[in-house]
């Protein structure tokens, strides 16, 4: 049993009002890749960087690395933030051939309720039937959508940190070859998960947060941010059967919702968890852009970084105490990661420096990574060590996602009873 503190009635009386996404999920599927959706920007003029690839009537195929192999899998789709339906007319998955659309050979088709074809309505959610397919873990593989001829892209993930592909018009599902993909994009649409079939005791991790956690300004099709470090440790540890799960959003944050970034942390942690069978840890890395965005310009075309909150030290612990709360309700345990440094002016370092002491003494949350602590400068802690600065000091670099990858006491993820008493990197 998991340690966990008494829940106030305050705290009742939130998780009676959360409803989960989708049903419960069994045993014996363990979620193998993940990636968490945002709405799409909507109005006029938006920046091109916001724009929807065009994808009526085209085939839509994305790379995934799953964490966990095994012999059996399904595909997760959603049509979450949809206004109109989803229709795939095929859907099919395939070993690919790295960093390009390329796959081994045609795959296998994914069907849904026995039929090829899905049909989802705005906000619907479907699991696909079990696939048979030698998955292994850490190599790359092929979604392939055929979408129908009035599909719109209206939610993505939108740093997906990985090429994917779009073709031109037609059904080129079950092609190995490249030569239709024309149009590449940089986003994850529609497949939320894949899900493996195990007969052990594998489980998961739900690495979870902003840009940090996503892996912003890591080199492309390379998986070089830390929860993908994390993976090749647990990877490389005998006996060690657990999938890691990025569930980061760029520009995320834990009590502000954005028309870009997505919705607020304590709102979409529950549903991230909901299914949380195959999850038994989650890691928490959340507040810099609650700290930052206050003091950001307001934008008079799309702002994203609105509503412009400005947030305390307090309000952040309240918030991360919600979290604790719903993941000891669901049996899950949560441990918390530091702030990184990001050179702030003494007002807002102010206040990471005061959530981070929280951080490190809290007997609320099950443990401690000190991710501030492994990156920072010596000589200038409010800022992060050169060699780990990927140039605009706030994200860090390859090295520095490696490094935070290194600083995860990988006994806290060990499936052991907790004491109560937060554990804390050294």
């Amino acid at each position: 049993m998991l340690w966990r503190r008494p829940v106030s009635l305050l705290a009742a009386c939130l998780l009676l009002a959360v409803a989960p996404h989708r049903a419960q999920a069994k045993e014996d599927w363990v979620r193998t890749w993940d990636a968490a959706l945002q709405l799409i920007p909507q109005g006029k003029d938006l920046p091109a960087i916001f724009q929807a690839p065009e994808v009526s009537g085209r085939t839509v195929r994305q790379i995934i690395y799953p964490s966990l192999g095994g012999q059996e899998v399904r595909l997760h789709i959603s049509n979450r933030y949809g206004t109109a339906p989803l229709d795939i007319l095929e859907a099919r998955i395939a070993k690919a051939k790295g960093d390009s659309a390329e796959t081994r050979d045609a795959g296998v088709t994914v069907t849904f309720n026995g039929s090829s074809i899905l049909h989802l309505p705005p906000g619907g959610e479907a699991d696909s039937d079990p696939v048979t397919l030698a998955l292994e873990g850490g190599e790359p593989y092929a979604t392939s959508l055929y979408v129908g001829p009035h599909q719109r892209m209206e939610a993505w993930h939108r740093v997906s940190g990985q090429i994917n592909y779009i073709s031109a018009a037609g059904n080129h599902a079950g092609e190995a070859s490249g030569e239709a993909y024309r149009t590449h994009f940089i986003h994850y649409a529609w497949v939320t998960s894949l899900s493996v079939k195990q007969s052990d005791d594998a489980k998961a991790i739900l690495a979870i947060g902003d840009s940090i956690t996503d892996g912003l300004r890591s080199s492309t099709d390379l998986n070089r941010r830390w929860p993908d470090g994390l993976m090749r440790r647990l990877a490389a540890e005998k006996g060690q059967r657990m999938a890691v799960l990025n569930a980061g959003i760029s520009g995320n944050r834990l009590l502000s919702d954005s028309a870009c970034w997505g919705e607020k942390l304590v709102t979409r942690f529950d549903r991230e968890i909901t299914s949380a069978a195959d999850i038994k840890t989650a890691i928490v890395l959340i507040g810099i852009n609650d700290i930052n965005f206050a003091a950001q310009p307001a934008n008079a075309g799309l702002d994203c970084d609105s509503p412009h909150t400005q947030v305390s030290a307090a309000d952040l612990i309240a918030g991360y105490r919600q979290l604790a709360v719903l993941a000891h309700h669901r049996q899950i345990r949560i441990i918390m990661g530091t702030i990184l440094p990001a050179g702030l002016p003494p007002a807002r370092e102010k206040i990471r420096l005061a959530v981070n002491d929280w951080i490190r003494s809290s007997s609320e949350i099950d443990g401690v990574i000190d991710f501030d602590k492994a990156l920072r400068d010596p000589s200038h802690p409010e800022s992060l060590r050169a060699a780990f600065d990927c140039g605009d000091h706030v994200h860090p670099s390859d090295a520095g996602y490696a490094a935070m990858a290194q600083a995860v006491p990988l006994q806290l993820l060990a499936p052991l009873q907790l004491s109560g008493t937060a554990t804390t990197s050294q």
